[in-house]
């Protein structure tokens, strides 16, 4: 494995700019994506051990106000 910093660091603004430029829409899928996964990766490891101690509440999402600011909680 290369652990070339410079050349990490490039690809991940690539990557970051390259995330910016999509679509809303294809971003909200995304997430979507990615929560259906979590909520898979829960239950396979509830199964897994028997009990529920691996059990975290999701944080609920923070919506903001008009002035695009997230609320306090």
């Amino acid at each position: 494995m290369n652990f070339d910093l410079t050349k990490i660091l490039n690809s991940k603004r690539k990557f970051c700019s390259e995330l910016a430029a999509r679509p809303i829409v294809e971003k909200l899928a995304m997430l979507d994506a990615l929560r259906e996964r979590e909520l898979a990766i829960r239950q396979s490891g509830r199964h897994a051990t028997g009990s529920s101690a691996l059990r975290e509440e999701p944080e609920p999402y923070r919506t903001g106000g008009g002035d695009g600011k997230a609320s306090e909680s």
